[in-house]
């Protein structure tokens, strides 16, 4: 993936399109150096929105006059840690925030551009929110070399379908997610692994129970989308065949002995982290 498709950028506001390209090329300017990092976010789920960028509008995830991006949010491995600080604070002259680099003890920095217009979180080897998604912790053995500038759309994926408290934006984000790629049995580029998602899930009930409760959710929210004339009745079959494929794959995934463990315990003990917003 290269800059910002055309289909995409028609989408954008002028501010929206200056934070994408930077983070577009802080990939570059750090692959330059050897290091690796990669888009997460509101910003990599609409990169990844191909020929159905559109859909961000007509399903209202977009209003006129209104920027979509706050920030900037990159992953990173943990064995190149040095380099990167090195690379925000020495190369880009990136402010860090001290606070969050002390208290999380360097497994989270946030940096800030002088004008503090921009700001930037960069996270380590996992994703912790209500449920942990690990992408390894050294160049050439995780996942984060799968896609380019941003995560995999099926790192993407497990980032929405993890979330505890799921929202509209989020569904909207899925059903663009889901449209725009296909749902194969494999890691490819530009599609999203059923059987990798499905073999994260069997190992971690809690993760399982959201997930599979969100891909409900999904499906519905779809199906009154397309009722109510916000989305063609070919990207609603389109969307549902999807999620019916990853369902089925999730279903019928043979389940660890830690899955099946947990899930004599089901709801009556919390099964997913409280996330705790950072104040800046």
């Amino acid at each position: 993936m290269g800059g910002i498709p055309p289909n995409i950028r028609d989408i954008l506001h002028e501010k929206d399109i200056k934070i994408v390209e930077t983070a577009i090329n802080i990939v570059r300017k750090g692959e330059e150096q050897n290091i690796v990092l990669r888009i997460l976010g509101a910003i990599a789920v609409v990169l990844h929105a191909g020929e159905f960028a559109q859909l961000y509008k007509k399903l209202g995830r977009l209003h006129e006059g209104e920027n979509i991006f706050t920030d900037i949010d990159f992953i990173g491995y943990s064995a190149q840690r040095a380099k990167i600080r090195k690379f925000f604070e020495d190369f880009l002259k990136f402010s860090p925030y001290m606070h969050i680099l002390l208290i999380t003890g360097g497994k989270r920095l946030i940096y800030y551009s002088d004008d503090k217009n921009i700001h930037i979180d960069v996270f380590f080897d996992s994703l912790e929110f209500s449920h942990t998604i690990s992408f390894g912790n050294k160049p050439g053995k995780g996942r984060l070399e799968l896609c380019s500038p941003t995560i995999s759309p099926t790192d993407i994926a497990l980032g929405k379908l993890q979330i505890h408290q799921i929202n509209e934006k989020d569904l909207i984000d899925l059903i663009v997610l889901f449209r725009s790629h296909e749902v194969a049995a494999q890691d490819e580029p530009d599609k999203i692994n059923a059987k990798y998602i499905a073999s994260i899930l069997a190992d971690d009930w809690g993760f399982w129970y959201d997930a599979t409760t969100n891909l409900k959710k999904l499906k519905e929210y779809t199906l009154m989308r397309v009722k109510n004339g916000k989305l063609k009745e070919q990207d609603g079959q389109n969307t549902i065949q999807k999620i019916n494929y990853l369902t089925e794959t999730i279903n019928s995934e043979p389940k660890t002995k830690k899955w099946k463990k947990r899930e004599k315990i089901g709801t009556s003990k919390p099964w997913y982290r409280v996330v705790e917003e950072i104040t800046r």
